[in-house]
């Protein structure tokens, strides 16, 4: 028979000893008698790397430490080491926030790196040896089994209040319900420092499980405070065998679970420590402080519990409670167990008798005696009697275990004499803890939260239902603009009896255009009609309609058309910077501006015949040629409907016009005080310009908001009532809630610690440190109810590098720089090519930017392409091109591999190693197929593009994007970071702000938010700022360098 410590921690792991490493593990566990022991922190790629150089097999699927590394005082029977990790999963399901920590169990060092590898798809596995991650813990047991079908996968600590299976705070009330479909692959459940087997045996659905308990050990000290005895081969089968048969698993040693930290109920602050009756009596409410309770496993258990205290089941394992030796030597001579005379007495023991466990369970009492004297011999000889007082813990307090009282260690005195000559300790009477005063216990008279809207209002119902021909729907934020739309269409679906294919919807963003679909998918009761809608933004419906009319265009992609900007720039000595020119070319186009400027016309003219060149057009030439072919006549656009009406510009707004000349019915919705894209013509004008132009329109207004309460609703509208225009009306439909909170810091560098700080107090803390030391009762947060707004992405950059640090999921929203990169261009450009090779840009960009053709070749291979990509076999005679050429036969039998697989082939062949490919990876895992990923990059708006560590699973994250970005988007809780002077509104000696369409941007901000808005100024605030109400807003200052210099030193 061994013992088992399955779960600890490494020095890589938040809150542990830096002696965590294996050479001081190993020692430790010899010292103490463990046979097995987990490594802990797998998955952290620099601990991997140790446990790569310094162990070696020993058994099948156990390791054990080189000898060379062992430590002197090591002794001579090693332990064997088995790869283990904890993972702690943060996500919502069911409408709850779940936090649940888990165990993995591995055979191998191989599996252990692909189950890594895997993960690190999926969130940060490099910040901290327990890794936190955004996914469902049904989806992580499928990963690892997917990946490695023998592992050993086991819930942790599962009553722990804040992150565990069951626990109070955020756990759930039966294991199929976290589990689901796999709950057949749990065989074994960690039952937690804060309970032990009578608790555990009073829940039935318990029984076929193998209750395991563990040290979850932060410093090798604390090795074996709870551990397993099994009697099996010493290897993985045995373990795994015995894990999930119970055949050769002989019980438990565990901790008195009075003395873990969340045994009893309480609360903390107020020095209140009580009973699961007593919670119950004070209705779950401290009666000093009138806050919630923190409810503990002992009432947790009784909640789920079934059965009568002192059931034991027929087949339940045995279990014996233990002590550390330290702890027992400090208990029984009244001197502390940490300090230096306890561990000089430990180490003498054990030279003296042998291992610790075999102290504390086996060697008889009359030994120690001779050994230690009597004081401790006395306190094992209760510890094995179970002759112990017990204080207990709660509300993240360590309870107490006492084996003597003051007055009987006043009387050993005299009778210790391991050590000649030393003196006693003097004991002093503790003083009892004071009782907290029974008070009334408050309550709360909140406000019964509305129901979002479950029927549509007059106003929605008369836009939905308007018989008028043209019906313009100004929809102030939170309306309800996209329901009003969707049900537009299936009543004229549904009542009116149109034909789907009669009935296009131009959305401002594929991603819009996906979740219409999907909301009709679901409104309509005939399924199939959704199919048969054309819904689209306008360069994917001009895309179509000009491909179905003749061989599809080929467009350039916005990063090369930078590049070819570039070039003209330079062969024409142009003062500008590539984007501002693309900018005007796109001006001239949409006729913002009215002519070509005489110094800009021999450029413009060389941008378009390089275009003509590549047989490629960019996206104003797509809208254009589509306008000049005319397509007013076509069956889809009878019954159109334009979303986001007020960011189109002329030529979007002269498309609209023709689409509908002939058609029954144009019904268009917006927001004029969101109209945020003038930069590429948009106007907010454009609702009077239709209402000039057709004067039977009708215009309806929607005014009741149902996202925001009245807060941030009125702080908004107190902004944007600086803007030009009539006045606004918005009735807020919610409950009151928080105020909006205006944050100043010091620096950007202060702002992003703060954000990342806040997001991991929302969510109720990242770990079991920050979950106890929370302060204040708030509603708790997932990660994807959280949103962090930045005026550009730049600024955003160091709000990511703080919330990966604190191992916090994130998505990146938007076009970012990286797509600028030579490499990340060349490589979408091969990749595009092969799939289209006639796109002749794509092709020219692949073979300078991967294999640095020279200009002749480049133009030889684009030109024998375009004519017949037959003909390409013509070019091997050309050394520099073979290379491609091989790529060319290689990858075109892979484009329907995933798309994260095939480039990451792709960066190993050609060692793209990165900062810009790692993001260019980090956004494919949102696109499994090639295409669709191309598309999206091609033609997708700022909110379409996504960026982050989320494969294919439910996982939450934060989402961090643009103002622009966040448009049409709506969370719970919403930061807006970097609102100083210069960056909102945006600024510069040359480049002057437009106020009213900057204005307008921070109002689309703000309006995203439902629950909570966080506005935070580092440096010198916007003069936005100036124009919030005094009513509903709590302005803080906050010295982060002076006051969270803990915290700041933590972080980096």
């Amino acid at each position: 028979m061994y013992i088992a410590d399955l779960h600890i921690h490494s020095k890589h792991s938040r809150a542990t000893s830096r002696d965590c490493d294996l050479q001081h593990l190993d020692l430790w566990a010899s010292k103490k008698g463990i046979g097995l022991i987990g490594t802990g922190d797998f998955t952290h790629p620099a601990w991997r790397a140790e446990l790569k150089e310094r162990l070696i097999p020993d058994a099948d699927g156990v390791y054990r430490l080189r000898e060379e590394f062992r430590l002197p005082d090591s002794r001579k029977e090693a332990p064997r080491f088995v790869l283990s990790s904890e993972i702690s999963c943060i996500y919502k399901k069911d409408g709850k926030v779940r936090k649940v920590h888990n165990v993995i169990l591995l055979p191998d060092l191989e599996a252990a790196e692909t189950l890594s590898q895997k993960l690190e798809a999926i969130g940060n596995i490099h910040s901290d040896g327990r890794p936190i991650l955004g996914l469902d813990s049904r989806d992580l047991l499928e990963i690892t089994l997917e990946c490695c079908p023998q592992a050993i996968f086991i819930p942790a600590h599962i009553w722990t209040p804040h992150f565990s299976l069951f626990g109070a705070f955020s756990g759930f009330d039966t294991l199929e319900n976290c589990f689901g479909d796999l709950s057949d692959h749990i065989h074994a459940l960690e039952t937690g420092l804060s309970s032990d087997p009578p608790m555990n045996w009073r829940v039935p659905s318990l029984d076929r499980y193998t209750l395991v308990s563990n040290s979850d050990a932060h410093s090798p000290a604390k090795l074996g405070r709870e551990a397993n005895l099994v009697d099996t081969s010493r290897d993985f089968p045995g373990l795994k065998c015995a894990l999930e048969t119970g055949n050769g698993f002989c019980g438990t040693l565990e901790f008195y679970p009075e003395e873990g930290k969340y045994h009893l109920d309480g609360h903390r602050n107020c020095n209140l420590r009580i009973s699961p009756a007593q919670t119950r009596e004070y209705g779950g409410r401290c009666p000093v402080c009138g806050k919630k309770i923190t409810i503990g496993v002992l009432n947790r258990v009784e909640q789920l519990s079934q059965r009568d205290e002192g059931y034991r089941p027929p087949n339940a394992k045995p279990f014996e409670h233990v002590i550390p030796l330290q702890e027992v030597i400090g208990a029984s001579l009244g001197i502390s167990a940490g300090g230096n005379k306890a561990q000089q007495t430990y180490e003498a023991l054990l030279s003296k008798l042998g291992t610790e466990f075999e102290i504390l369970r086996n060697i008889s009492t009359d030994d120690i005696e001779r050994a230690a004297g009597y004081p401790i011999a006395e306190g094992i000889r209760r510890l094995r009697a179970g002759k112990v007082q017990c204080l207990g813990g709660y509300d993240g307090e360590y309870g107490s275990i006492t084996l003597f009282s003051p007055s009987e260690l006043e009387s050993l005195r005299g009778q210790i004499s391991l050590f000649p000559g030393m003196e006693s300790p003097k004991v002093a009477p503790k003083s009892k803890a004071p009782s907290a005063p029974i008070a009334k216990v408050l309550t709360e008279s909140a406000v019964a939260r509305e129901d979002v809207v479950s029927t549509e209002n007059p106003e929605q119902t008369a836009a939905i239902t308007s018989t008028n021909a043209v019906v313009s729907v100004i929809a102030g934020p939170g309306t309800g603009k996209t329901r009003t739309l969707v049900s537009r269409v299936a009543y004229l679906i549904e009542q009116l009896c149109i034909s789907p294919a009669e009935i296009t919807a131009v959305t401002f963003t594929n991603q819009a255009a996906a979740e219409m679909r999907e909301r009709l998918e679901q409104r309509l009761e005939n399924k199939r009609a959704a199919s048969r809608l054309t819904i689209g933004t306008f360069h994917s419906i001009c895309l179509n309609l000009l491909s179905a009319d003749a061989e599809a265009p080929i467009l350039i992609d916005p990063s090369e058309a930078l590049a070819l900007a570039e070039d003209v720039i330079a062969a024409h000595s142009v003062k500008m910077t590539p984007s501002k020119f693309l900018q005007t070319v796109s001006a001239v186009k949409n006729a913002v501006l009215s002519s070509v400027p005489p110094e800009f016309e021999a450029a413009f003219e060389d941008y378009q015949t390089r275009l003509a060149v590549r047989s490629s057009m960019d996206f104003d030439d797509l809208l254009s040629e589509t306008l000049k072919r005319d397509f007013s006549g076509h069956r889809s656009f009878q019954y159109l409907l334009v979303d986001e009406f007020q960011d189109i510009n002329d030529l979007q707004y002269n498309l609209i016009r023709n689409w509908s000349s002939a058609g029954k019915s144009l019904f268009v919705i917006g927001d004029p005080d969101q109209s945020i894209y003038g930069f590429r013509g948009a106007s907010a004008d454009c609702f009077a310009r239709l209402k000039q132009d057709e004067s039977s329109l009708e215009e309806i207004h929607l005014q009741r908001n149902y996202r925001s309460t009245p807060e941030i609703l009125n702080s908004s509208l107190n902004v944007i009532s600086h803007n030009d225009g009539p006045e606004r009306y918005l009735t807020a439909n919610t409950p009151s809630g928080l105020p909006v909170r205006v944050l100043h810091t010091e620096s950007d560098f202060d702002e992003a610690i703060f954000v990342a700080k806040e997001i991991g107090r929302m969510t109720g803390g990242m770990d079991m440190l920050d979950a106890h030391t929370q302060t204040e009762e708030r509603k708790l947060r997932s990660f994807s109810d959280i949103a962090v707004l930045c005026r550009t992405h730049h600024h955003a950059e160091l709000i990511e590098k703080c919330l990966r640090h604190e191992s916090i999921p994130y998505i990146v929203t938007g076009r970012e720089d990286y797509l600028s990169d030579p490499k990340v261009r060349g490589t979408l450009g091969f990749f595009r090519a092969l799939t289209c090779p006639k796109d002749e840009a794509s092709l020219r960009s692949a073979l300078k930017h991967i294999w640095n053709c020279p200009p002749d070749l480049i133009e030889l291979a684009a030109e024998t392409v375009s004519r017949d990509s037959v003909q390409m076999e013509t070019l091997a005679v050309h050394a520099l091109l073979k290379p491609w050429l091989a790529a060319v036969e290689k990858y075109s039998v892979k484009t329907r591999e995933k798309t994260r697989k095939l480039l990451e082939e792709w960066a190993e062949e050609f060692s793209l190693e990165s900062k810009s490919f790692t993001r260019l990876l980090e956004a494919s895992v949102f696109y499994p197929e090639l295409n669709s990923f191309l598309q999206t990059l091609l033609l997708g708006e700022e909110s379409d593009i996504r960026r982050g560590t989320k494969k294919s699973y439910a996982s939450g994250a934060v989402r961090i994007m643009t103002l622009h970005g966040s448009k049409g988007l709506e969370f719970p809780a919403v930061f807006l970071c970097g609102l100083t002077e210069g960056a909102m509104p945006l600024e510069s000696s040359k480049r002057p702000a437009d106020i009213q369409e900057e204005r307008r941007l921070f109002f689309v901000g703000m309006t995203r938010a439902k629950e909570e808005l966080l506005l935070l100024a580092p440096g010198t605030p916007s003069s936005f700022l100036e124009e919030l109400p005094d009513n509903g807003v709590l302005t803080e200052r906050l010295s982060t360098r002076r006051q969270q210099n803990i915290q700041q030193l933590s972080l980096f």
